[in-house]
């Protein structure tokens, strides 16, 4: 049965021809997803996602508020001292929460179910916007996975090295041992497998928040007061490099590229269940980020360093604690984001053997020898050369803020969603554009400085460093 399609405004009919390329890539997609998950097409229209908004809500804030996202927020405020911190961290938090309804108010624009990020850029902007997006993506998930490694490594070495101060484990170590259980995880189908993995995840986020947020409080009232600075440190260049890099880091702690394979597991109201989904997570983030932000510039000042954690020092208890959480949360966000690479080697496969019965011994095999290169690659980039604050800013720049803050208002104005009242049309427009030329510009200038603190590490420390 077709599918009637709702009003579109006359600047997006496109000829039938044109409707017809775009809806027979979409149901070809269609297919291979439905394949993937052992469905018909029959069953496909019976059945929608099957998650609620709650887990919606795990799967965002795993996502999104994972202590790699956290921990470099008070540096990035003290690189930009108070005034300008505190501007750049509220107003990145409003632009991604309505950037994150204007994507999910696009689920079946058009009439169509796309289910993933890349087909529904296809769906509103054709091929080019589809292998944008799919570059974006990318680009977003391999730079977060390498700087969330190494963040895991970090802490499962500040762990152990408590357990064992001479011990001879190095970074490296441990970032193979946490790229190993993640091989195993990624045997696990598809995101809503991992929606009590990710419920876990969330309960780690709040627990990971308020013990850090605990002790960063603790040791600032610990601290000589007078001898915590304020100022920006370094040359006057030195200071915009490191303004420019901090600005890609927020970009980062608020990355999210996965929100239409999140809603494609989403059940009926599929919109409105987004939108408390989303609104769910974000409420976590701005009662977790703005606190841990704030209170760690407070707590260190100008020294703060740009893994939260690695600042606290009493009592060692609750750092071994907050290093835990940290580990668990991220071992969700990790999965997540493997997941687009994962589902375009799938589709490959299956697009070749969508009549065949027999798809079960060669596809275990197959899926555990993409998932090893994959996770064997990430291993080895982010044990070479584990710049943490550095991957976080690249990501941040060149994934995540077009995905995450341009792309969503540019779609919206495209994909003909605005109200029919003028003075509200133009109000969101010039909001929309202005949102999307801004972080345009904040792209390129984090890109920079990212590309300048990696050439300086790369000249200082050698590859395989123990940090």
């Amino acid at each position: 049965m077709r599918i009637p399609k709702p009003d579109i405004p006359t600047e997006m009919e496109n000829s039938e021809t044109v409707n017809t390329i775009i809806n027979d890539d979409v149901a070809r997609e269609s297919e291979i997803a439905m394949a993937e998950a052992g469905r018909s097409s029959k069953d496909e229209e019976r059945e929608e996602g099957k998650g609620t908004w709650r887990h919606a809500a795990f799967h965002i804030a795993t996502t999104i508020a994972t202590p790699a996202a956290y921990a470099p927020l008070p540096f990035a405020v003290a690189s930009l001292g108070w005034p300008l911190g505190v501007t750049s961290l509220v107003g990145a938090t409003l632009a991604t929460w309505y950037s994150s309804l204007l994507i999910a108010s696009l689920w079946r624009w058009d009439g169509n179910k796309h289910t993933t990020y890349r087909h529904l850029a296809k769906s509103i902007y054709g091929s080019w916007g589809y292998w944008s997006i799919a570059f974006f993506q990318q680009v977003a998930s391999l730079g977060n996975n390498i700087a969330i490694q190494i963040a895991a490594g970090s802490s499962l070495k500040a762990v152990y090295k408590y357990y064992h101060p001479n011990g001879s484990l190095t970074l490296q170590h441990f970032i193979i041992f946490f790229g190993a259980f993640e091989l195993f995880l990624s045997q696990l189908p598809d995101i809503h497998s991992l929606r009590w993995v990710n419920a876990l995840c969330t309960l780690s986020t709040i627990g990971f928040a308020g013990t850090t947020i605990g002790v960063t409080i603790y040791n600032g009232k610990k601290a000589d007061r007078e001898l915590i600075s304020y100022s920006l440190q370094g040359s006057s260049s030195s200071k915009v490099f490191r303004a420019f890099n901090v600005l890609g880091a927020i970009a980062f702690s608020f990355g999210d590229a996965m929100l239409p394979e999140i809603q494609s597991t989403v059940k009926k109201p599929t919109r409105k269940n987004m939108y408390k989904g989303v609104s769910a997570a974000y409420s976590i983030i701005v009662s977790t980020y703005w606190q841990l932000a704030f209170l760690g510039y407070w707590a260190f000042g100008s020294d703060v360093n740009p893994y939260i954690v690695a600042s606290l020092t009493t009592p060692s208890w609750t750092t071994i604690m907050a290093n835990l959480f940290a580990v668990i949360q991220i071992t969700g966000c990790y999965q997540i984001y493997c997941r687009p690479t994962y589902t375009y080697f799938e589709g490959r496969t299956l697009t070749r053997k969508l009549k065949s019965i027999n798809l079960h011994l060669h596809d275990y095999v197959y899926r555990l020898v993409y998932t090893s290169v994959y996770i064997g690659l990430i291993t080895l980039v982010a044990s070479a050369m584990p710049f943490f604050g550095d991957f976080v800013s690249i990501c941040g720049a060149v994934g995540f803020t077009p995905l995450d803050f341009v792309f969503p208002a540019l779609a919206y104005m495209k994909a003909g969603k605005m109200p029919r009242h003028k003075s509200l049309r133009l109000g969101l427009v010039l909001l929309n554009i202005a949102i999307a030329a801004w972080f345009s510009v904040v792209a390129v200038l984090g890109c920079i400085g990212a590309m300048r603190f990696i050439v300086e590490d790369v000249r200082t420390y050698k590859f395989f460093h123990d940090m």
